[in-house]
């Protein structure tokens, strides 16, 4: 799987970090203050592409964020990647999240699955069943099936992912990246305690959504 130590900003926006500072100064050559609007968005631009190092938690027991966010579910619900009844934990992003995503447990990657589908706002339910979706069935190192789901949202237009079945991942290790809004669904098995509530803001990584 494609790794590299975090440089701040995630290589996924050099780019379109590059472009808007190009734009912005070409601007303020020629028109001055007129400039200051390109400005805010190359400001906008670069704090989307922010990807700063994380700490992780030593619990082994602990099921890590595997995004920045708002947590939007906590429920019973049906895993369709893993074929099974589950405990669904949803975290949403808004485009002033970091993008990043990262593995919630040390497992081995056994599937990556994906769909393509509608651009609804992710914030909605049915975004889980409809949006373009990636999603990753995960055995944790203590056996137990950890899944995955990177969805596209109403502005998000790219799903990211660098791993690959039979990957061996880490707690916290970066694995993918979604462009704007979106979301992240975790499902875990229905033993799993919930350390987190609808409503909460969490953080990847940093941020323990259950306990196993």
């Amino acid at each position: 799987m494609n790794n590299y130590p975090h440089p701040i900003l995630a290589r996924e926006g050099w780019l379109h970090i590059g472009l808007a500072l190009a734009v912005a100064l070409v601007v303020t050559a020629f028109a001055g203050a007129w400039s200051l609007p390109f400005w805010l968005i190359a400001v906008f631009v670069i704090q989307f592409f922010r990807d700063p190092p994380r700490v992780v938690p030593t619990d082994p027991k602990a099921v890590l964020s595997p995004a920045d966010g708002r947590i939007v579910v906590v429920e019973k619900a049906h895993d369709p990647y893993a074929n099974r009844e589950s405990l669904k934990i949803s975290v949403f992003m808004n485009v002033f999240n970091v993008h990043s995503n990262r593995s919630p447990v040390d497992g081995k990657l056994e599937t990556v699955q994906y769909f393509a589908g509608k651009f609804v706002n992710a914030d909605l339910d049915k975004a889980s069943i409809e949006n373009e979706r990636n999603a990753l069935v995960i055995t944790a190192a203590n056996g137990h099936t950890v899944t995955c789901v990177q969805v596209a949202g109403l502005i998000a237009r790219r799903i990211l992912c660098y791993a690959k079945p039979g990957d061996s991942l880490a707690r916290g290790q970066r694995y993918g990246f979604i462009r704007f809004g979106s979301r992240v669904d975790v499902y875990l098995p229905l033993t799993a305690r919930p350390t987190v509530t609808v409503g909460d803001k969490v953080s990847a990584t940093e941020t323990v959504l259950a306990e196993l």
